[in-house]
Formats: C-alpha cells, structure tokens, sequence
C-alpha cells in the first residue's frame, strides 16, 4: 500500500465541517467577541453585501482597542478587523497552508471556493493533520518493519 503524505485543505475540512461564522463590519465588537465566546472560536469572518471584506481575531481585539482608544460596546468590528484578507482553496496543501500561516503569522485562514466561503482552517486544524499524517507514517512503517505489508 502507498501511504499518501499529501493532505488538503479539503481533506481537512471533510473532518471538521465547514462552519465559518460571519458578523457584519457595523457590528459591535462586544457582540463580535460573545459570538467567539460562545461558539469557542478564535475569529470571525466579516461579511459585506454577501463579500469577504476582513477577518476579525482575538489578535485584532487585544492589539488594537485600547491602542485606538475605544471600548468594545462602541468600537465596530470594521475599526478593527484585518482587511484584506488572505484565503486558500480547498486543493491546497497543508505544507502551503503552514507556509502561508508561518510566513504571515496568520491562525486563521478563510477558505474560498468559486468566489464563497467554503470554511476556515486554523493552525490547530493544521497541527492535527500533521499529527495525524505522522501517525499513519509511523504505523505503516512499524508494519512495513514487522512484516504486515496488508495496512
């Protein structure tokens, strides 16, 4: 058997769903930051007119508010968000995604595929995927030694 040492994005989010949670740029980052809160999540994606316009992570919330002098019921997530956001598609791998992610210190990657929002990975994503590819490695390997040459 050839063990495959190529996993995508796709691969990816076939295990841990799609979900991508949006917000709007006008609303509050108080709002932004209970949504996060409680779906447990690092970021949310910010959506305009049905458009990807910015990303809003926890960085972007300890590192700009008090900076910018304002408070989470005022402050809109369009102060603060990233824009410009960097995405993938699902055919990418998971050495460019960890290439993308290192290069650009990103945790959150929006994932696009025919102009929509087809998920996010983070870098949690990505360091399960490597753990589990070295898994199999490991135990195609220790079969491949022991003489089990049928997994």
């Amino acid at each position: 058997m050839m063990l495959s040492t190529t996993v995508t994005v796709r691969q990816i989010l076939e295990q841990k769903g799609t979900a991508a949670h949006a917000v709007a740029p006008t609303v509050s980052v108080l709002d932004a930051l209970t949504l996060m809160a409680k779906q447990d999540i690092g970021s949310v994606l910010v959506i305009e007119n049905e458009r990807l316009v910015g990303i809003f992570t926890e960085r972007d919330y300890a590192r700009k508010l008090a900076l910018k002098g304002l408070t989470s019921r005022d402050a809109t997530v369009g102060d603060l968000m990233t824009p410009n956001v960097c995405t993938v598609t699902p055919t990418h791998t998971i050495e460019a995604v960890m290439n993308i992610m290192t290069e650009n210190r990103f945790r959150h990657l929006p994932v696009v595929e025919h102009g929509r929002i087809a998920g996010i990975v983070t870098i949690g994503d990505v360091v399960k995927a490597v753990i589990d590819l070295q898994e199999k490695t490991i135990n195609h390997l220790s079969n491949y030694i022991a003489g089990d040459l049928t997994t």
